[in-house]
Parts: structure tokens; sequence; C-alpha cells
């Protein structure tokens, strides 16, 4: 990867796949967000010893939400007006949650409630690994991958372990579930389909590379990134190679699906638009650094942070970038996927911050201190935010 401003790191730390949900490591803060409210949010709970530094609301700097270059703010796109790319997608239904960012669209918003007050409901102690994979919720069962290459099932309701499946190489990718078969990809390339109810392996197909790509689907069809600098698209029964769309760097993000359109936030800093049905590239928008967030899709703009510390909202329609966001405390990395609401687009940073700025103009609504770097990706139920 060639060296510029806010390169990715190739340490252990930097292996870590961005934006790990809040269901796997960590902290986990329950946040009263006031979705679309210039309001300071207030915390509910956590998970740990100690109680977080209190929020402080946004005010308004030089370097907050900025116009693209000769442009007028006022022609922003706004999501609210825009098209709808969700149509013809099926939402997840109740508690399911089956793709990284719960759905196609990559919106981290969750389509089931949440108690007022979270209990610990269960836990399955497992010895000698660590999880690094964010999993998924699919008719009451939870699939996760280990970094030791174990695959496990578990049910919703009790933790009663289902299934256990052992590969030879570990998982960093979150799981995707679509019709009775799960598929995840292992730090030596090799991309799985797994039966859902057994775990035993369908089917698999060899990158070049590391995958911490998640997998999303298009038809009978499933679209898997690669650290290969290669997006695959995959028959969903067989494995067999469709096609593939290689840039100039690694792929990290998973693919976001709109109509026939992917996303890819590239390591190579540009936004990739690519057409599903012939593995062609429709436009390519220049991010000024590289980046492994997932983007979110609401309307017609795509959402992601980078490395460099800048937020982008790109109108993928065409291809020009609507907004920009800069904290006013120096330019640390995105690592947070974004979450994305009819509101507020709510991620965090390695300035030790969750942010929430209104979708259409990138204005700051409010902004919550954390005692340490977010790199986990927010998720949000009702009027609630976790991470």
């Amino acid at each position: 990867m060639r060296r510029q401003q806010g390169s990715l790191d190739h340490s252990r730390a930097g292996r870590q796949r961005h934006g790990n949900g809040p269901a796997v490591l960590g902290w986990v803060f329950a946040i009263v967000a006031g979705l679309g409210l210039a309001a300071a949010p207030k915390v509910l709970g956590h998970r740990s010893g100690a109680v977080a530094a209190e929020p402080r609301q946004n005010a308004e700097s030089p370097k907050g939400a900025a116009p693209p270059k000769n442009s007028d703010p006022q022609k922003s796109s706004d999501p609210q007006k825009s098209s709808d790319p969700q149509k013809g997608l099926e939402p997840p239904k109740g508690d399911d949650w089956p793709l990284f960012r719960g759905d196609a669209l990559a919106s981290g918003v969750s389509q089931s409630g949440l108690p007022a007050k979270l209990d610990l409901l269960w836990k399955v102690p497992i010895q000698g690994t660590a999880f690094e994979s964010t999993p998924a919720i699919v008719d009451g069962v939870v699939y996760i991958g280990d970094m030791d290459g174990r695959l496990y099932a578990f049910d919703l309701a009790s933790g009663a372990k289902k299934w256990e499946s052992k590969f030879e190489d570990g998982f960093m990718s979150g799981i995707a579930a679509k019709d009775g078969a799960i598929f995840l990809g292992d730090i030596a390339g090799k991309f799985y389909c797994v039966d859902a109810a057994t775990g035993k392996t369908r089917w698999g197909f060899t990158t070049q590379a590391e995958i911490n790509s998640s997998a999303n689907f298009y038809k009978d069809r499933v679209i898997v990134g690669s650290q290969d600098a290669t997006l695959y698209c995959l028959s969903r029964t067989t494995g067999q190679l469709i096609w593939k769309f290689s840039i100039a760097d690694q792929i990290r993000c998973s693919p976001t699906v709109v109509e026939n359109r992917a996303f890819v936030a590239g390591c190579d800093s540009k936004l990739h638009v690519v057409d599903l049905d012939e593995g062609k590239e429709v436009a390519a928008v220049e991010i000024e650094a590289p980046t492994g967030v997932t983007p979110a899709v609401r309307g017609d703009l795509v959402y992601f942070g980078t490395e460099a510390g800048t937020f982008f909202a790109v109108n993928w329609r065409n291809a020009t970038v609507s907004w920009t966001f800069q904290p006013d405390r120096g330019n640390q990395p995105f690592r947070s996927s974004p979450a994305v609401t009819a509101d507020a687009v709510v991620f965090g940073g390695r300035n030790k911050r969750l942010h929430a700025l209104d979708p259409a103009t990138g204005k700051p609504l409010w902004e919550y201190a954390t005692r340490n770097r977010i790199d986990g990706s927010p998720v949000v139920v009702g009027q609630r935010v976790f991470v």
C-alpha cells in the first residue's frame, strides 16, 4: 500500500477490521441520541466499571460541515427528497441482523426494540481465542467466527450452542446470512458458504489476500471484497466466479448495495461505484485518503469517514461530494462505520467522540465524549445509539 496522509496501519492493531459492532468486544454504551435534535445526549448505561465522560453539545466551527468547492450549499442533496434506493429490498425482520451493518444499505439501524434497562441474558466463555468479527442473527440463531478458525451457532434466547465447525484459518470478517446459508471470509483469503443448520461447508472460493470485508447480496449473487484489491461477485449457490473488479489498493470495507450498484470505499482513496450486473465501474470519487469504513446509504447520499479524519457525504447518482465534516480537535482517523436515520448520521472517531450530524447538510447536531477511541460502529435502536 502506498504511504500517504492518513494511511492505514499494517501492524497487528491495524489488521483489525474497521468498525466492529457493539455485540462483540469492549464497552457498550447506551446513549439517548435525541436523533435529529441539536441537544446533548444522555448516557443510560454501559458495560464495564467506570462511567464515561459527560457529553458536551457541539458548537459550530470553521472546521465543521463544509460544502464541496465551487458548489452551492443550498443545492446539496436532501436524502429525504430523493428517490428511495431501498425499494424492492426486504428489510430484516424482527430481531434479525443478517449483515454486518444490518441491511444491504449498511444503515446500522435495528428493526427490533430493546428494553429501557439492559440486563445480561447469557454468556458463553470460550477459552484461548478472541473475536474480531461481528455476529449475524437470523431466525433466533447467532452466528460468529473466532480468530482460531472456529465458527459457532448459538441459540439467541438461551445461549445454548447448536453447532461448532473448525476451519484452518481465523475469521475477522463479519457474517452475512441468507436463505439458510452463512457467508464469511478468513485471514488467509478463503471465502466460505456454510449451511446455517449444520455448520457444514457448501463451497469455498480462494482470493489472493486476507478478507476483512463482510459479504452483501444482489439477486442470486454474493459480493465480497479482499485485501488483494478486488471485489468478487460469485454465484450464491455454487461459488462460481461471475465477475471481479479490481482497484489500486486494498478493499477492507464491506460493499454496500443499492439498486444495481455497489459502493466500495477503498484504500486507494476513492469511493467506487460499481455496476452489479456488469462488474464495471460507473464512477469514482476522490476522497483524499484511504479508508476501511463501510459506507452507509440513505436516499441519494453515501456516508463514510476516512483515515485523514474527514467525513464525507457523496451523491452516488451524480458522483459528487455533497458535504464534508472535520471535527475541531484535529484530524484523527474515522474507523467507525456510520449509522444513518432520517434525522441523523452517527459515527465514532479516534478523537474519542461520538458525532451526530444532519444527514442533509452535515451540520453538527451533538457529540459525546468517551474515555477511549471509538473504532466500533454504532447501532441505532429507536431513539438510542449503542456503541
